[in-house]
């Protein structure tokens, strides 16, 4: 791990979260760095988006922190966390329905370059933005759906559409909650490709949930498994992976991991 030569990028101190008299994330410890892509796993029920919705701040901690860089960001909502650096694309699509794809991407983008939506700044970042929100459409392979209202596409597309805003908004953390959920054959080698490209550039935090096993072996360069909302296993691919304890438990069987 990169502990002795950086700071991590994110960590989370005995993250805790109860409903009622059921914790859905148990005192999880975990630190992440930047050029790491980490993939957490685990059966339904796990704790892997309760846990996601803790670090982004959809969720507040009943106990227990998170950090960014080494600030203390527990008691900070979602949008200021965004504002610090932490991109999360959802499990379920969070978009504009109403508004085209195009629109929906430069949105990202004014927001990233702080460009407010006033008369003057919607004029300033259709000149100046628009050439920004194509590039990130291009990458996704959309840039032909630009004018497409969002509420009128496929699921997959939608997904799509969500991986470029994500990478509009340039986070330095990206979190990922299943982004090849609901697509067709054809459409995961898009986002995937994606992935793989920004893990490449060995200067971004990336976490994922994962269910899909060749995935989580393409891309993983540590995997964490949670159970019951506890961490069970922390570590290199091959190593988490080849555990009994996890293959049967929370992996699959052997033959199937």
């Amino acid at each position: 791990m990169n502990a002795a030569a950086q700071q991590a990028s994110l960590s989370t101190r005995d993250l805790t979260i109860r409903f009622g008299g059921h914790v859905a994330v148990n005192a999880v410890t975990a630190d992440f760095y930047p050029g790491t892509l980490t993939v957490i796993v685990g059966p339904n029920g796990a704790g892997k988006t309760t846990y996601f919705n803790l670090v982004s701040g959809q969720l507040a901690a009943t106990s227990g922190s998170v950090h960014l860089a080494g600030r203390d960001v527990t008691k900070l909502g979602p949008a200021h966390r965004t504002r610090l650096g932490v991109g999360r694309a959802f499990q379920l699509t969070n978009l504009f329905p109403h508004l085209s794809v195009l629109e929906n991407v430069r949105l990202a983008v004014q927001s990233r370059a702080g460009i407010g939506l006033n008369m003057f700044s919607v004029w300033f970042g259709h000149k100046a933005v628009i050439e920004r929100a194509e590039h990130y459409l291009e990458r996704v392979s959309m840039i032909a759906k630009r004018d497409v209202m969002v509420g009128t596409l496929p699921h997959g597309d939608q997904r799509k559409l969500e991986v470029a805003i994500l990478l509009a908004l340039e986070p330095e953390i990206l979190m990922f909650d299943e982004p090849t959920a609901g697509m067709s054959v054809d459409e995961v080698p898009v986002v995937l490709d994606l992935i793989h490209q920004v893990k490449a550039e060995r200067n971004k935090t990336v976490l994922l949930v994962e269910h899909k096993m060749d995935v989580v072996r393409s891309l993983a360069d540590r995997i964490i498994v949670l159970h019951n909302g506890t961490l069970v296993a922390d570590g290199e691919p091959r190593e988490v992976m080849q555990s009994k304890i996890v293959q049967e438990a929370y992996l699959g069987t052997p033959e199937h991991v």
